[in-house]
């Protein structure tokens, strides 16, 4: 490449970066616009009512923000894994309109070098590790961080052992978690995959829809570790529990059935991982008599 050639394509990527850093500043301001909307709304209905989208994929960004001024003493630090390059996940908006600080671990060590080369990694207090989480491991992970200090916030979104990853945390017991739910399991049966430590979702299974557990399973596991489910997001893959000591008459516990979703995206893949579109139906169909673990008793049953 000549001279030439170097500047002018270092002039392009410069005038990329400075645009997409107005956009998200752009968006940033018009979400902080918009928390401080639902700030003011005390009961709602159903939190999709609170919903907007700056950061996160769908719209939690709002659900966060309306939960953290409902319940305004709590620890501001979080957690997320399975955040990618953090340029979109569920934390991000949390971290730079409330100025929380967190950790963020992600198992692609490319994924983590991309998200520390941002200007937002070092204007705020973010820590990222690279990290394949597995139940052995993301305790002692966590408590590191920690320190023995509280933390306001945990999302869990690894597509994979959600559930099994949230059982084996000890360490902390966070104010509000937000778990990724697998909407094709069905709101009937507590059940979640069997556990493997090197878990991969299209490895498991070309379709990609035999993954994490069901909403019954994660609300069961919440009730054990002393939590109440508050609902879920409109898109049908995000729940939303609160510690119960927390509980108020603005953040309430609603049922299994009521909060229960059925998504609205379809992500489903053919045997030549080529996406096919599968609606919730065909995609239960697909993974019909693969092996779950239900969790109220522990024993392997097909799905």
């Amino acid at each position: 490449m000549n001279l030439a050639r170097a500047i002018s394509y270092y002039r392009r990527v410069r005038d990329w970066v400075q645009a997409t850093d107005a956009h998200d500043r752009t968006r940033e301001l018009l979400g902080a616009l918009l928390a401080q909307q639902v700030s003011h709304m005390q009961r709602v209905s159903s939190l999709r009512e609170v919903e907007f989208r700056v950061h996160s994929q769908w719209g939690d960004d709002g659900i966060i923000q309306w939960l953290v001024s409902r319940l305004p003493s709590i620890p501001r630090r979080f957690v997320e894994f399975g955040v990618e390059d953090y340029s979109e996940s569920n934390t991000r908006f949390l971290m730079v309109n409330n100025n929380w600080s967190g950790l963020v671990m992600d198992g692609s060590l490319e994924n983590i070098d991309r998200l520390r080369h941002q200007k937002w990694f070092w204007r705020y207090g973010l820590t990222a590790l690279p990290c394949f989480v597995t139940r052995e491991n993301v305790d002692s992970m966590i408590a590191d961080w920690a320190g023995g200090n509280a933390v306001g916030l945990l999302h869990i979104d690894v597509d994979g052992n959600d559930y099994w990853l949230w059982d084996a945390i000890q360490c902390i017991l966070p104010a509000v978690c937000i778990m990724e739910y697998n909407a094709i399991l069905g709101v009937d049966r507590a059940i979640t995959i069997p556990y493997a430590a090197d878990f991969r979702r299209f490895d498991a299974h070309f379709s990609g829809q035999y993954f994490g557990a069901s909403l019954a399973a994660l609300t069961a596991l919440a009730e054990a570790k002393g939590y109440a489910l508050v609902g879920t997001n409109s898109a049908g893959n995000n729940a939303y529990f609160v510690r119960k000591d927390l509980l108020n008459d603005c953040v309430r516990a609603v049922t299994v059935a009521d909060a229960f979703t059925i998504p609205t995206f379809h992500e489903s893949r053919d045997p030549r991982h080529r996406l096919n579109h599968l609606n919730y139906e065909r995609s239960q169909s697909t993974i019909r008599g693969l092996p779950v673990v239900n969790v109220t008793d522990g024993h392997v049953e097909p799905f």
